[in-house]
């Protein structure tokens, strides 16, 4: 049915790294999800693949060890 209220597959999540903490540390990043303000900003407007690899590369690559 094209009008079924109650679809087989829930839309997915957005593709997001925040947690929640969101404030900017010495360097520019969120200490919540290592995004510059910049990056915040972008997000929504981001592909899913160009926000997976941020996720999967980039901002890790920023997290202080």
């Amino acid at each position: 049915m094209l009008n079924d209220p109650d679809p087989p597959f829930p839309p997915s999540p957005p593709l997001t790294p925040c947690i929640g903490i969101c404030r900017l540390d010495a360097r520019g990043y969120c200490i919540g999800c290592l995004r510059s303000g910049e990056e915040i900003a972008r997000w929504r407007g981001m592909a899913d693949d160009e926000r997976l690899r941020y996720m999967r590369e980039i901002l890790p690559s920023r997290a202080v060890s």
